[in-house]
């Protein structure tokens, strides 16, 4: 598996879909690579915050919903 190519599966998730739950944005993008695993999905999301591509929004207890930067 890519890195690269989960990344911009990440972000043509999100601009399909606008934002999403990180639940529902790893079970999209698990459909695609069914080998990968939370950490390394969480590592590229946090790679992709720095990168200020996407953003993290902390809704309540244990959810977060992650939004394409520019939408």
């Amino acid at each position: 598996m890519n890195d690269r190519l989960v990344a911009s599966t990440i972000i043509e998730a999100l601009g399909r879909n606008g934002a999403l739950e990180v639940e529902d944005l790893y079970k999209s993008v698990q459909k695609l690579y069914s080998d990968i695993d939370r950490r390394f999905f969480e590592e590229t999301l946090m790679g992709l915050e720095i990168q200020g591509l996407v953003r993290v929004v902390s809704m309540a207890r244990d959810k977060r919903r992650i939004e394409l930067v520019g939408r």
